[in-house]
C-alpha cells in the first residue's frame, strides 16, 4: 500500500502542486519567523554579553527629589563624585567611570533631525588617565575636553555629512545649541547598533545638560586582575546612596538579554498567529483537493478493495499520500523560509535598522516545528477525505459514480453548523454587552461562529448563488447560467474554496472597520478639543524644557499660550495625572467645557478636576481638599472648577506657577500655540525662529496632529494586511485549485458542450464566472462576518475611547468585493485556458 500511494503522489504531482505550494507557504512562515527571531536574539544577546564583558559592577541611579515618599535626607539626584571617588577606591576595583545621559538630537545640513527621537541620545566623555574611554574607539579626532566641544557616532556623522572641525546643531531638552565637532568614534552601545545616534560631551558638560554639576546617573566598575565580582559588588553596596542599586556585569548582562528575549517572544507570537491563520486557512486547500481526488479515483479505490485491501488500508494510503506530500512541502517551505528570514535581517539594514553581526541561527525547534506543523496539518486537512475513502465499497468499481453524501448525513452537518453558529452569536453579544472585560468571551464566540459558518457554507451557496443566476444570465447568457449551475453543483467544494477567502476577509474587513472607526475617532477629537493653531512636541517623545514655552510667547504673532506639563498629585489621598496649565490662556487654547464653578480660578491658586474623578472621589466646585505635591508638600487647595473630560489634558488642572515651586525640573509634554490669524507658513516659521530652528522640536498644525494619529493607524492596518496577506494568497490557490482540478473532473461534460456549439471563449467565461461567483460569495460571508466582529469589540473599546461611534467603510468594502471579483478572474486564466484547449474527441471519449 506504500507503493501504491507513492505511485500514486506521483501520478497526480500536478493536481497536488497547488496543495504543496498551501503547505509550503505555511511552513516558511513558521520557520521564517522562528528562524528570524532567534537569529537576532542571539545577535542581541552576544552583542549585551559583549558591551558587559569587562563590566565587574554596573551602578544605575534614579533622581528622586521629587519622590513624595524619599525621606529629606535620602534625596539625591544620582551618585555624586565624591561616591564615585569612595567606589574607585574600593578593594579589587581598577577602575570605576560616572555615566551621565539624556536626549540629544543632532541637525544634518539642512537642519532636519538624524534619526527618530527616541533613539537619540547623549552621553558623556569620560577619559581614564590614558586618556582615552574604553567604551568609545575614535577613528577619527579626539574626545570633547571642554564646553562647546561635541563627539559624534561615525554612521551619524556619515548621515549628517560631518567632518571634524564643523560647526554641529545638537538640541537637548534645554535651548538648541551649535558645537564644534572634535571625534568620531564608533561603539558597542546597542541603541547606536540598532540605528540610534549618540552625542558626547565633556563631563562637566552633560552633568550640567541632564542631571546636576557633581552627579552622575550610572557608574561601571572593572575589576583588577584575580579580583572577585561579587566581593567588588558587596563592597560597592555599601557606599551607595539609597536611590542607587548595583550588580554584577554578568547580571546585567543576563537581564538585558532577558528583556530582548520577552521583546522578541511577543513579536514571535504575533507572526505565529498569523502563520497560523494562513496554516487554517491552508486546511480548506489540502481538503479540498485529497476529496477531489477521492472522488476521482473512485473506481481505483473500490478495486483494491475489491482485491483485498481493507479499509484501514485504504484511508491508511490515502495518509500516507497526505503524508509524503506534507513533508515535501514542508522541506521546501523550510528552506524558503530560512532564505525569509535572511533576507529580512538584510532588509533592516536598508530600513536603518542595524542588526549586529551573527550566523543565521537554524534551531532544532525550529526544524522540528517546520515538518512538524506541515507534516501534521496535511493529515488533519486529508483525515475525513481519506475516511470517505476507506467507506467506498468494492461494488463502486463497476461505475464511476460514487454515492453521494446520504440526508442524513447533510442534516447533522447543517444541524452542527447552525448550533455552533447560534452559540458563537450570542457569546459575541454577550461579551458586547459586558463590555471591557467581554474580549476574552468575543473571541470564543468569533471561534465559534466562525467554525458554524464554515460548516453551513454548503447551505447557504445555493441561495447565494440563486440570487446572483438571473444576473449571469442576463449579462452572460448561455455561460453565465452554466457558470450559476456549476458554481453549486457540488455545494461541499464550493463552501470548502469559499470558506478560506471568508477567514481571510472576516479579519480584513474587521481591522478595518475598527481601524477607520477609531481613526474618525481620533479625528473628531481633534476637531472638537483644540482651538489651538499648533501643537509643539519633542522628537520622540521627550518633555520640553521651560525655555521654550518663554521663547513661544516671544514670539510675533502668539495670542495665547499653554503648556501642558506632567503634575502628579495626590489629592485627598487619591493619585490624579494632572496637567499645570496657563491659567486663562488654556480655555483660548483647547476647548473645556465646565460643569460647575470656573476656570478663572486656577489664577487664583485653585485645581480643577475633571467629571469623572470628582464624581468617583464626591468632589464638587467649591470644597477645599489636601493636595500633596510631587516633593511631598501637602496644602489644602480649593476646586474651582470641574470639567468635562478633555483627551489632551490630564484629570486635574493647576496653575503652572504652583507647580514650579515644587518640582526640581519641568516635565513638559506639549505646548498648544494660538497665533492671531490663525495657521500660516508664515506664523508656522516664525516658531521655528523663536526656537532657535531646533531639530529635535515639532511644531503641528492641526491638520498635522490629525494626520499624525491616522498615519499610526493606517501603518498598523498596512502591517496587519501584509501579515494577512499570506492568508489571502493561499485562499486564491485554493481557488485555482478548486477550478482546475473542476475541469479536469469536467473534461466530458467541456467536450460534449464545445461538440454542441459553446466555443472556446464561452468556455474560458463560464470558467470564469464560476471563479468570480465562489469568489465573492466567499468575500459577502467575509465582509459580513468581519463588520459584525468589529461593532462587537467596538463596544468592548469605546469606553476608552473619546466619541468612539461605530463607522462602516463602505468604499474599502466595496473595493474588497471588487477585489475578490477581481481574484477570481486571475485565478480562473490557468483553468480557463485548460478548458478552452480540451480536444473535443478526446474530452468526449473521457470516462
Amino acid at each position: 500500500m506504500f507503493r501504491t500511494a507513492l505511485r500514486t503522489v506521483l501520478a497526480h504531482k500536478a493536481r497536488l502542486l497547488m496543495t504543496v505550494l498551501a503547505v509550503l507557504l505555511g511552513v516558511a512562515f513558521v520557520s521564517g519567523t522562528l528562524v528570524f527571531t532567534d537569529t537576532l536574539g542571539n545577535a542581541f544577546r552576544h552583542q549585551s554579553a559583549k558591551s558587559y564583558k569587562d563590566v565587574a559592577v554596573a551602578v544605575s541611579s534614579r533622581d528622586n527629589r521629587d519622590d513624595g515618599d524619599a525621606a529629606a535626607n535620602e534625596k539625591s539626584p544620582g551618585v555624586s563624585r565624591q561616591t564615585l571617588s569612595a567606589i574607585g577606591a574600593a578593594d579589587g576595583v581598577a577602575s570605576a567611570t560616572g555615566r551621565v545621559g539624556g536626549f540629544a538630537g543632532v541637525g544634518d545640513q539642512d537642519g532636519k533631525l538624524i534619526g527618530n527621537g527616541w533613539s537619540n541620545a547623549g552621553g558623556n566623555f569620560a577619559p581614564g588617565k590614558d586618556g582615552e574611554d574604553p567604551a568609545y574607539t575614535f577613528t577619527d579626532g579626539a574626545g570633547p575636553a571642554r564646553d562647546g566641544e561635541i563627539a559624534l557616532d561615525k554612521a551619524s556623522a556619515a548621515k549628517g555629512g560631518y567632518r571634524v572641525g564643523d560647526q554641529v546643531r545638537v538640541a537637548t531638552n534645554g535651548p538648541v545649541e551649535d558645537y564644534t565637532l572634535t571625534g568620531v568614534f564608533s561603539t558597542e552601545d546597542g541603541q547606536v547598533n540598532a540605528g540610534g545616534s549618540l552625542v558626547l560631551f565633556d563631563t562637566a558638560v552633560a552633568q550640567k545638560l541632564y542631571l546636576e554639576p557633581g552627579f552622575f546617573q550610572d557608574v561601571t566598575v572593572t575589576a583588577a586582575p584575580g579580583a572577585s565580582d561579587r566581593a567588588i559588588l558587596d563592597e560597592v553596596k555599601g557606599l551607595l546612596p539609597a536611590n542607587a542599586r548595583a550588580q554584577t556585569g554578568a547580571q546585567l548582562a543576563e537581564d538585558q538579554a532577558a528583556g530582548i528575549e520577552e521583546g522578541l517572544s511577543a513579536l514571535n507570537q504575533m507572526l505565529l498567529a498569523f502563520a497560523a491563520i494562513a496554516l487554517f486557512v491552508g486546511v480548506f486547500l489540502i481538503s479540498n483537493t485529497f476529496t477531489m481526488l477521492v472522488a476521482q479515483r473512485t473506481r481505483e479505490l473500490a478495486l483494491l478493495r475489491a482485491v483485498g485491501a481493507s479499509r484501514r488500508q485504504v484511508k491508511r494510503s490515502v495518509l500516507v499520500e497526505a503524508g509524503l506530500v506534507g513533508a515535501i512541502a514542508s522541506a521546501i517551505g523550510f528552506a524558503l523560509g530560512v532564505g525569509l528570514a535572511a533576507g529580512l535581517r538584510s532588509a533592516l539594514g536598508t530600513f536603518g535598522a542595524k542588526v549586529p553581526a551573527g550566523p543565521l541561527v537554524i534551531s532544532p525547534t525550529a526544524v522540528a516545528a517546520a515538518f512538524g506543523v506541515g507534516v501534521l496539518i496535511t493529515l488533519l486537512a486529508a483525515w475525513l477525505p481519506a475516511r470517505r475513502a476507506a467507506k467506498i465499497p468494492p461494488v463502486a468499481a463497476m461505475s464511476s459514480v460514487h454515492a453521494g453524501a446520504t440526508t442524513r448525513s447533510l442534516v447533522v452537518r447543517n444541524s452542527l453548523g447552525g448550533g455552533l453558529a447560534l452559540l458563537g452569536a450570542a457569546a459575541i453579544l454577550a461579551g458586547a454587552a459586558i463590555g471591557s472585560d467581554g474580549r476574552l468571551i468575543i473571541g470564543a464566540g468569533a471561534f465559534l461562529t466562525m467554525i458554524g459558518v464554515i460548516v453551513l457554507i454548503p447551505l447557504l451557496s445555493r441561495p447565494a448563488v440563486a440570487l446572483a443566476r438571473p444576473l449571469l444570465r442576463r449579462a452572460f447568457g448561455v455561460a453565465g447560467t452554466l457558470a450559476g449551475q456549476n458554481a453549486v453543483r457540488n455545494p461541499r467544494r464550493t463552501g470548502a474554496t469559499a470558506s478560506a477567502l471568508a477567514i481571510g476577509l472576516t479579519l480584513v474587513t474587521g481591522l478595518s472597520v475598527l481601524g477607520v472607526t477609531v481613526g474618525r475617532a481620533v479625528d473628531r477629537a481633534t476637531t472638537d478639543n483644540i482651538r489651538a493653531d499648533y501643537r509643539v512636541t519633542m522628537a520622540g517623545g521627550g518633555a520640553l524644557d521651560a525655555s521654550a514655552v518663554d521663547a513661544l510667547r516671544k514670539a510675533p504673532g502668539v495670542s495665547a499660550l499653554s503648556p501642558d506639563q506632567d503634575a502628579p498629585l495626590r489629592v485627598k489621598g487619591t493619585f490624579q495625572y494632572a496637567s499645570a496649565v496657563t491659567p486663562g490662556d488654556i480655555e483660548k487654547v483647547l476647548r473645556l467645557t465646565t460643569v460647575s464653578g470656573s476656570l478663572d480660578t486656577l489664577g487664583e491658586g485653585a485645581i480643577a478636576v475633571d467629571a469623572k474623578a470628582a464624581e468617583s472621589n464626591g468632589w464638587r466646585a467649591g470644597d477645599t481638599v489636601p493636595v500633596t505635591y510631587a516633593d511631598g508638600t501637602t496644602v489644602p487647595l480649593k476646586v474651582g472648577a470641574v470639567f468635562e473630560e478633555n483627551n489632551f489634558l490630564g484629570s486635574a488642572l493647576i496653575s503652572e506657577e504652583l507647580i514650579a515651586e515644587h518640582a526640581s525640573a519641568s516635565r513638559i509634554q506639549q505646548i498648544w500655540v494660538k497665533t492671531d490669524g490663525g495657521a500660516s507658513a508664515a506664523r508656522a516659521q516664525a516658531l521655528v525662529n523663536a526656537l532657535g530652528h531646533n531639530p529635535a522640536i515639532s511644531i503641528e498644525d492641526q491638520q498635522d496632529i490629525r494626520n499624525s494619529a491616522g498615519g499610526i493607524i493606517n501603518t498598523l492596518l498596512n502591517i496587519m494586511y501584509g501579515l494577512l496577506a499570506m492568508a489571502l494568497l493561499i485562499a486564491v490557490l485554493g481557488v485555482v485549485n478548486t477550478l482546475a482540478m473542476s475541469v479536469f473532473e469536467r473534461r466530458q461534460e467541456i467536450g460534449m458542450l464545445r461538440a454542441i456549439g459553446l466555443d472556446r471563449t464561452k468556455v474560458k467565461r463560464m470558467i470564469r464566472l464560476e471563479a468570480v461567483v465562489i469568489s465573492v460569495f466567499g468575500a459577502v460571508i467575509g465582509v459580513a462576518l468581519g463588520t459584525f466582529l468589529a461593532w462587537a469589540v467596538g463596544e468592548t473599546i469605546k469606553g476608552s475611547v473619546p466619541g468612539y461611534a461605530l463607522v462602516v467603510p463602505w468604499d474599502r468594502i466595496g473595493l474588497f468585493l471588487v477585489l475578490a471579483g477581481l481574484v477570481g478572474v486571475l485565478a480562473a486564466l490557468w483553468p480557463a485556458r485548460s478548458a478552452a484547449k480540451l480536444n473535443m474527441l478526446t474530452a468526449i471519449k473521457t470516462e
